[in-house]
């Protein structure tokens, strides 16, 4: 057993050196500054006190960075998750209550263990029935959701929140009189200010800037703005270590959202760390080790009052962008947000909440991503409407319901490509051994009495009705000359019981009308369930060819002594 495989800082740490430290040194406080912010503004979002977003950035971190195989990915309070837990925790408890905050945590806890399980038995597969155009559509639903119930905030309107648009734009309809012009000037120009560094230069700590700027402007004119809302007390010190308060029937209650927080979190970091991965040669993601490390960084953090955690679109790009090459930063960032902690958190008291509001619409509203959109409806008409579908069933129906809705869109897609995959007659090109699809080569040869028929998928009970019925199509078109048909299948790479039984039966139906039934290009494992399956009690071994062409010679001129040699290949490969 490689234990670096199992414990990845293994593999950087011991060649550690003072280079590799200046970068992981800067970026590990450019990290910093950017997430003590937005973790303070995280924690709004999920419904818990501020000082929680901020105890997310301590335990999580640590352990990803033992234990992460991506370098450079940074862990921690996120605004996508913090709705999620919103969402899911406020059905169960007051928001902001005791039981509120230990029902967050406890939920961090079953997120960890599920995550660690999965990457221990290896599971990490299944999140690939979630496509890239519901990945899209329902991260772009739930930034916009997410934006949109920071208006309460950047306004100073008490609208309610919720993960159904139609009632949050109800809502507003509704209250939009009553926006507080203090705080909406000050939410307005922060994202105005965020929105200017930028575009001057993404590097550029504009959420510490905005902070600054609010903390300032509440500090010394605050009694010109004594309407607008304010942080307050944010306690100092380090989280203590406790054990999560266990409910059995709140765990039952906590699963679908747990399981929609696994699933979102793991692809979050999946995306992320592989689209790091390809900026550099010195190591590769590893799927099921991610789930160990998210799983170990929830569970460790629960411990020490973290809510569900995972990795940062924006905090993970600005990581990379300023020379992080290790765990080291993210170890540099965790010290950085303990002074805070331990010293620094009265400075926060004025910080406007509308100026955090700004800093998360921001954020997340980068994340709608319309260009996918437009490509998709350029490139493949039905992956954009499956993005669409979900999209607006994220919108409408809820964060639960959308990704449940994504992966059951996913699902049904799967099986539709897969029962119906694409088949077509092939030709001979003119001059050449060569047969080709007949739609995208006009000049090829097609004769009567042969078809030669192209099935490019694997073969199984889903589409083997599929198969039967578009061959026999095809030969009736053929007319009563037909008298050969080889089945090209170098495109099938499996066959099941079904796909043999029914290969035999049409077998027998054309021996029936006195047509031959030849296969070209079986691979070898293929063949050996279809001889496993009794196909050669309907035919023999001389009617498996390598290529098209060498099945047609073989009708036409009888190369009894090519077609015998391939037969006796296939036969001792077989034995």
């Amino acid at each position: 057993m490689n234990i670096k495989k199992i414990i990845p800082i293994l593999e950087w740490l011991p060649n550690y050196n003072l280079s590799r430290f200046r970068g992981d040194f800067i970026a590990g406080i450019t990290v910093a500054i950017i997430l003590i912010p937005q973790g303070i503004a995280y924690a709004l979002i999920a419904g818990l006190p501020p000082i929680y977003g901020l105890y997310c950035a301590l335990a999580p971190q640590v352990m990803y960075a033992i234990f992460g195989s991506s370098r450079q990915v940074a862990i921690g309070p996120v605004a996508m998750d913090s709705l999620i837990v919103a969402t899911g925790v406020s059905t169960l408890a007051l928001t902001g209550s005791d039981s509120y905050i230990a029902i967050a945590i406890l939920l961090a806890l079953i997120v960890g263990i599920v995550q660690f399980l999965m990457g221990v038995l290896r599971l990490g597969f299944i999140v690939n029935f979630l496509s890239k155009p519901v990945i899209t559509g329902f991260a772009s639903a739930v930034a916009l959701t997410i934006g949109l119930n920071q208006f309460r905030n950047l306004f100073g309107i008490d609208f309610i929140q919720s993960d159904q648009v139609q009632y949050l734009l109800i809502d507003f309809w509704d209250k939009y009189v009553e926006v507080n012009t203090h705080t909406a000037i000050i939410g307005l120009i922060s994202v105005a200010v965020i929105l200017f560094f930028r575009r001057i230069n993404k590097k550029i700590p504009n959420a510490l800037i905005v902070v600054v700027m609010g903390i300032l402007i509440m500090r010394y004119f605050g009694s010109s703005f004594d309407d607008v809302s304010i942080i307050e007390d944010i306690p100092s010190g380090l989280p203590g270590f406790s054990f999560p308060q266990i409910d059995i029937d709140i765990i039952r209650e906590l699963m679908p959202i747990a399981l929609t927080l696994v699933m979102v979190g793991y692809l979050e970091t999946i995306s992320i760390g592989k689209s790091l991965e390809a900026k550099q040669d010195e190591y590769r993601v590893r799927p099921n080790q991610e789930l160990i490390a998210l799983g170990l960084g929830n569970i460790v953090g629960s411990f020490f009052k973290a809510y569900p955690t995972t990795s940062s679109f924006s905090r993970s790009a600005i990581n990379q962008e300023s020379g992080a090459t290790t765990g080291m930063a993210s170890l540099i960032s965790v010290i950085m947000v303990v002074l805070t902690l331990l010293f620094l958190t009265p400075l926060f008291y004025h910080l406007p909440k509308t100026v955090l509001a700004a800093i998360i619409i921001v954020a997340v509203f980068g994340l709608v991503n319309i260009k996918e959109a437009i490509y998709l409806f350029k490139a493949n008409n039905l992956d954009f409407w499956l993005l669409v579908a979900t999209f607006f069933s994220t919108l409408t129906l809820g964060i639960e319901y959308g990704i449940a809705t994504g992966v059951g869109l996913s699902l049904i897609v799967l099986i539709f490509r897969t029962s119906r995959p694409y088949f077509t007659e092939l030709g001979k090109v003119p001059n050449s051994n060569f047969y080709r699809n007949k739609e995208r080569f006009q000049d090829v040869v097609l004769q009567d009495e042969i078809l030669v028929f192209r099935f490019d998928a694997q073969l199984f009970y889903a589409n083997a009705n599929y198969f039967r019925d578009n061959l026999d199509q095809i030969a009736e078109k053929k007319g009563d000359g037909l008298k050969l048909i080889v089945i090209d299948a170098e495109s099938i790479n499996r066959v099941d019981s079904t796909g043999i039984e029914m290969l035999i039966e049409r077998i027998r139906y054309y021996q029936k009308r006195n047509i031959l039934f030849y296969f070209a290009g079986v691979k070898g494992p293929v063949r050996d369930d279809m001889f496993r399956g009794g196909i050669l009690k309907t035919i023999d071994i001389n009617h498996f060819f390598m290529r098209v062409n060498g099945a047609v010679n073989y009708y036409k001129t009888g190369d009894r002594e090519h077609q015998k040699k391939y037969a006796n290949y296939i036969h001792q490969s077989y034995d």
